[in-house]
């Protein structure tokens, strides 16, 4: 069913990028990662190499590439389940994720997470949360401890509109205005909750109105556009970082792929998943770039090549991993013997 909630499909971004050309190619080599990484690990899925639940982020990669630029080392990142590109883009090397995918002893959890359960506690990243909407409290709880103790920081939580659907939300936004807590609230909006278009499941669809209704200065954002997002999510970390409570971002995306690799994907009409690829964020970015002569063909190719050889490092590094021995499978599942809880 078609999303009929949403305007008129507008054109493809083609503003000024008003970058030089060293952080622009920094900026095109992170979506191209991303991209690369995950239609890899869709082939490897296929493959059977890759097993379990698989949510690709094919499609929305300037929301992450765009945010993840705009915060410092020492704030929080907390993700959802399509949780890849956050994790690689907050710094967690790609041998690390790609052995999680695997199963291996040598992934971010021990390959006893996967592919929804990417942690990196040095790196501040704390999820990777499979539950819909988990990651809202543990946002409120890390920007608490932060005041509590008096940290210059703030915490980034990512999020889908489906989210909004649930009680959490709304507990989790009305603590953080209540106590002016420094907490970032970043809904990816890619339409679709799981199968359900948000016209179809919820009353309200202004995303915006229901972080406003608790105090929240909130702003909606094109999600395709890496430039628009950086530039939204630098100025909110800002206004967040000067103590004058949470901030609210809706980033308008959308998924090219099915909301998993188990999703038949019957409820939107190929001709919608068509239209929004006219505006996918790595083509109409690079369009840019080569249109104010900050990009050749030539350029491209080679930043993209930089990006497979990662990934295939990576991937050689998950296939020569190990996996855990049946020795380990209760450990930090119960109690040894004799020992304390």
């Amino acid at each position: 069913m078609s999303s009929s909630y949403y305007p008129p499909l507008p054109a493809p971004p083609n503003g000024p990028v008003p970058w030089n050309k060293g952080f622009a190619h920094s900026v095109l080599f992170d979506l191209l990662r991303v991209r690369r990484m995950e239609e890899r690990c869709a082939q490897l899925y296929g493959e059977q190499k890759i097993r379990g639940f698989l949510h690709l982020y094919i499609g929305e990669e300037a929301v992450a590439t765009g945010a993840l630029r705009a915060l410092q080392p020492e704030d929080n990142v907390v993700a959802a389940y399509r949780d890849h590109g956050h994790a690689l883009l907050r710094g967690m090397p790609m041998q690390s994720i790609m052995a999680e995918m695997y199963g291996k002893q040598e992934g971010c959890s021990r390959g006893r997470g996967g592919s929804m359960h990417l942690f990196d506690a040095k790196r501040r990243f704390y999820g990777g949360n499979a539950i819909v909407g988990g990651g809202l409290p543990l946002a409120v709880g890390l920007a608490l401890a932060d005041r509590m103790k008096k940290r210059p920081a703030l915490t980034a939580c990512f999020f889908g509109e489906g989210a909004m659907a649930e009680g959490v939300f709304h507990e989790a936004i009305n603590l953080a205005a209540l106590w002016k807590l420094p907490v970032l609230f970043l809904c990816e909006n890619n339409l679709y909750a799981m199968g359900t278009s948000l016209a179809r499941s919820e009353s309200q669809t202004d995303l915006c109105a229901k972080a406003l209704c608790y105090g929240v200065p909130s702003l909606t954002v094109d999600g395709m556009d890496v430039v628009a997002v950086h530039s939204a999510v630098q100025a909110a970390a800002e206004r967040v970082r000067s103590g004058t409570g949470p901030k609210f971002l809706e980033l308008r995306t959308y998924r090219f792929r099915a909301h998993s690799m188990f999703d038949p994907e019957l409820y939107r009409d190929k001709a919608e998943v068509e239209a929004w690829k006219t505006r996918g964020p790595i083509h109409s970015y690079t369009a840019r770039l080569k249109e104010q002569g900050l990009l050749t063909e030539a350029e491209f190719q080679a930043v993209d090549a930089r990006a497979q050889a990662e990934v295939e490092v990576a991937v050689a590094y998950a296939e020569a991993g190990s996996w855990e021995p049946v020795a380990d499978l209760l450990r930090d599942v119960t109690t040894p013997p004799g020992g304390t809880a």
